[in-house]
């Protein structure tokens, strides 16, 4: 039998970035890793990681509440809550939160091999390294992940 996966308000994995929470909904072990999610909290006067493009995996980001900047390329968009963004690979693209209220974000990585960077990054913290942009280029390398450095 399959295994259902019932992940309450308070549930998931809660890993903490700085400024940003992230709560690991789905780390995809019950879609046969298909498809992760997670929920994405960001501060006020956030910015995101550097601008980025995936090889290997769409990203979706869905605007619960607050207000997120998503930058593609040369264009920013502005992404009040009821906004979807998919970013298929090679898109470049970042997010922040310029807004005085918390962001929050419904994050979704098909397949799902993106939520181990944001283990990754927990562990490297941990580990006594400083979440910079540069340490954070270097861990998204890890997940077929370069900088769009045409764009930053």
């Amino acid at each position: 039998m399959n295994e259902v996966s019932v992940v309450g308000p308070d549930g998931g994995e809660t890993i903490r970035l700085g400024p940003a929470r992230i709560r690991v909904l789905e780390d995809g072990s019950t879609t046969g890793h298909r498809i992760g999610i997670a929920e994405i909290t960001l501060a006020p006067h956030t910015e995101g990681p550097p601008q980025h493009r995936h090889a290997q995996h769409d990203e979706g980001f869905y605007v619960v509440s607050g207000t997120v900047h998503f930058t593609i390329g040369d264009t920013t968009h502005v992404a009040p809550a009821g906004t979807l963004a998919m970013i298929p690979p090679g898109a470049p693209h970042t997010f922040a939160n310029p807004g005085a209220e918390p962001a929050v974000m419904l994050n979704t990585f098909t397949p799902d091999l993106y939520v181990q960077y944001f283990r990754d990054l927990r562990d490297m913290i941990a580990g006594g390294r400083e979440l910079t942009a540069e340490s954070t280029v270097e861990v998204m390398s890890r997940y077929a992940t370069v900088p769009a450095t045409d764009f930053a």
